[in-house]
């Protein structure tokens, strides 16, 4: 079409929208770099309002590559407002899942668990964000947009920087700290710094980036208040929003992420700020009990919930064990009482696989009783329960096996002549044990990233000190 009247670049539709932008607001990248190529290669002139409106367009659907062709075009195009007026870094930095391909060390730490995929194309998409993004604070423009005659960001122009504190957006804070390092220490109209945002919305990442830079006036900042009397001890105490929350699956171990956090910021507050109360009267660690009143009562019933449905199966297996100590294939010489098969290699291996399953299934029973019997303090949380539940269910794992592989050495010990029967019990049981270990291998998973990965959640605050 375009070979036969190249005017349809400038054809305009209804509201005077452009092929261009149509295909922009569309998301259809492929048809956008096309045109795009084509408006610069047939040299159609693009009116100044069209390429900001395409800008735009290609901000909201995430075509960075388009966008940034755009700004290389027209660098003015830093400093323009959408009918919102928000500027490219006002929008960009409410999309902190363009960037979710940039990760950090728990990030990669937990995606390099078995069952957890990387995405390739996300992170793409993350790498043109992040040059786009660089782009636009390099601009002469964006200084011109965002910073006053004494070189200082202008307040009225901080909403983007708090709004990326706030979802998370780390690679971008990261990028415009960067280059306005002395700016970490601005306020919001709440008197929150983006310290204390991320200490409210639980971003581990932000608050180690703003935590770990020389120049800021840590004393100053732990020790700032809100209207309501509240230091930074007392906004950890608060109860995040339930999308905060979710991020750890199961009550108790969003309990103990809860836990780490204000554990972490009492290393930060001066000792004699730990017992400061607010506003209502409440020092942090009351208004923590009283916040986590609902959590912690949920984690108790999730706790108790698990740990039963697991000692039921640790239970049985320990009963179908020690029944088959006293039934060994082969049977017994009536004389001694030696079992028959004492001398056979898989007799042996019968042997050595029930005594483990035995053993691992009792040891198993006990920590889920000793969960059961727990006092169910906040304390508790933060590693007594977490580890019980991983030595439980891994010693039910191995009781698991192990009592799978002494039955199919018992089968093939009765039935070794008939080799076909054998086989098909072989296959049968080894995937009844893979499938309940699958299943119940992301509760596994999920406690065990969740209780030993959180060393590296926050960098250590006491060194920095």
């Amino acid at each position: 079409m375009l070979r036969r009247n190249e005017e349809l670049l400038k054809t305009r539709g209804g509201q005077d929208m452009t092929p261009i932008y149509l295909a922009a607001i569309f998301g259809d990248r492929r048809m956008a770099l096309y045109l795009y190529g084509k408006v610069k290669t047939m040299e159609v002139n693009l009116r100044d309002e069209d390429k900001a409106s395409l800008f735009f367009a290609c901000l909201y659907t995430a075509l960075y590559d388009v966008a940034m062709d755009l700004l290389k075009d027209l660098p003015a195009l830093a400093m323009f407002c959408d009918g919102n007026k928000d500027t490219a870094l006002h929008i960009l930095a409410r999309q902190p899942s363009s960037f979710a391909g940039s990760e950090g060390l728990l990030k990669r730490l937990i995606s390099s668990c078995p069952g957890v995929k990387n995405n390739n194309k996300t992170e793409s998409a993350s790498t043109k964000a992040l040059e786009l993004v660089r782009c636009l604070l390099h601009s002469p423009f964006s200084d011109e947009k965002l910073l006053s005659k004494k070189g200082e960001l202008e307040d009225p122009n901080l909403n983007f920087m708090f709004d990326a504190a706030k979802l998370g957006n780390f690679e971008f804070l990261n990028m415009f700290i960067s280059r306005y390092p002395h700016l970490v220490d601005k306020l919001d109209e709440n008197s929150y710094s983006i310290f204390h945002i991320a200490i409210i919305h639980r971003h581990a990442d932000i608050f180690n980036l703003i935590f770990g830079i020389v120049d800021l006036n840590r004393e100053v900042m732990t020790t700032l208040v809100d209207e309501d009397k509240n230091n930074i001890l007392h906004l950890a105490a608060k109860l995040p929003h339930s999308s905060r929350l979710s991020i750890v699956s199961g009550a108790a171990l969003q309990m103990q992420r809860e836990l780490l956090w204000f554990k972490e910021i009492e290393k930060v507050v001066k000792p004699s700020h730990r017992k400061n109360k607010n506003s209502s009267g409440k020092t942090p660690q009351e208004l923590f009990t009283e916040e986590h009143k609902g959590l912690l009562r949920d984690g108790e019933s999730w706790m108790k919930k698990t740990a039963s449905s697991c000692m039921l199966v640790a239970t049985i297996v320990t009963s179908v064990i020690f029944a088959a100590a006293f039934s060994v294939p082969g049977g017994y010489e009536d004389k001694t009482g030696i079992p028959n098969l004492l001398k056979d290699n898989l007799f042996q291996v019968f042997s050595i696989s029930n005594a483990i399953a035995l053993s691992s299934s009792i040891i198993s029973v006990l920590m889920f009783l000793s969960i059961l019997t727990s006092r169910y303090t906040e304390g508790d949380f933060l590693r007594s329960l977490p580890l019980k539940l991983i030595g439980g269910l891994l010693s039910l794992y191995v009781a698991l096996v192990t009592m799978m592989i002494a039955f199919i050495i018992s089968f093939l010990l009765a039935y070794h002549d008939r080799l076909n029967l054998a086989t098909i019990t072989t296959i049968l049981m080894s995937v009844a044990a893979t499938l309940f270990v699958q299943l119940q291998y992301p509760l596994l998973r999920d406690t065990f990233c969740s209780t030993y990965n959180s060393r590296f959640l926050f960098k250590s605050s006491t060194a920095m000190l």
